[in-house]
């Protein structure tokens, strides 16, 4: 194959196929986020010849794979999708091009315990501090939710420390109570849902919830910033608002 027919060989590939399909997106994405993420993920590929590909880490907290310390360490990201917390202290940093964050979506705060226990009383506030009171072990995540949990909350219930168990990520806080290792996990319901070998029991009540809203934006030195905006957009769409439904979350209002 000749130079010349190959140069002609791309230049016809090119008139043929908009720029945009050719394009390729790296996301970094959170834990709460990812149920519905995942599932309209493929739509989105399959209609705008965009690839995707998905990395993740955790909004806040400590540790190397955080989604600040993952970009802080060079790690190349063109989207990244997390509580805005999290979101709003990279924006801080300058880690995010401005105007590019958009709210997607919203989930409470709930509780599960492995599949077959007993289900705990959290009905009430009173309920719900007894419960906790009366637990040998919470395992929850130590990003944004367990951080308002662990310095917020349980502080103010007199929930003792030796009682909880933080972990790195929510599915590793999910794993602790399938496996019997902690009494009950305590995190964004979205995280709770459909994993096996725990049950939610319900969400916490209002007078001690926590709103987690789940953001996305483009990263500050993305080459693929439109097609970002693309995915973003897709996200934050009436077509993806049954998906995230679905997975325990409610799209945010007057995105």
């Amino acid at each position: 194959m000749t130079m010349r027919f190959v140069k002609i060989l791309l230049l016809a590939l090119a008139l043929v196929c908009p720029a945009q399909a050719l394009a390729q997106v790296k996301v970094i994405i959170s834990g709460g986020f990812s149920p519905p993420y995942r599932m309209v993920l493929p739509e989105f590929e399959r209609t705008t010849g965009i690839t995707v590909t998905t990395g993740s880490g955790a909004s806040q907290g400590k540790g190397p794979e955080t989604i600040a310390a993952q970009l802080g360490r060079g790690v190349t990201a063109d989207v990244v999708i997390m509580s805005k917390e999290g979101l709003n202290d990279l924006i801080k940093e300058g880690r995010i091009i401005a105007g590019t964050n958009v709210d997607l979506a919203q989930v409470l705060v709930g509780v599960a315990v492995r599949a077959g226990a007993p289900k705990p009383d959290i009905s009430t506030a009173e309920a719900f501090k007894k419960t906790l009171l009366g637990a040998s072990s919470i395992a929850l995540p130590g990003s944004t939710s367990g951080i308002y949990l662990t310095s917020d909350l349980f502080p103010r219930l007199g929930v003792p420390g030796s009682a909880v168990k933080v972990t790195a990520r929510g599915a590793q806080a999910t794993a602790m109570v399938a496996a019997g290792e902690a009494e009950m996990a305590i995190q964004p319901v979205s995280e709770l849902m459909n994993v096996p070998g725990i049950v939610v029991v319900g969400t916490i009540p209002a007078d001690f919830q926590f709103v987690s809203v789940f953001s996305a934006a483009v990263v500050t030195g993305s080459r693929e910033v439109e097609a970002s905006k693309r995915l973003i957009a897709f996200l934050a769409s009436e077509n993806s608002a049954p998906a995230i439904r679905s997975a325990g979350l409610e799209p945010v209002k007057g995105r």
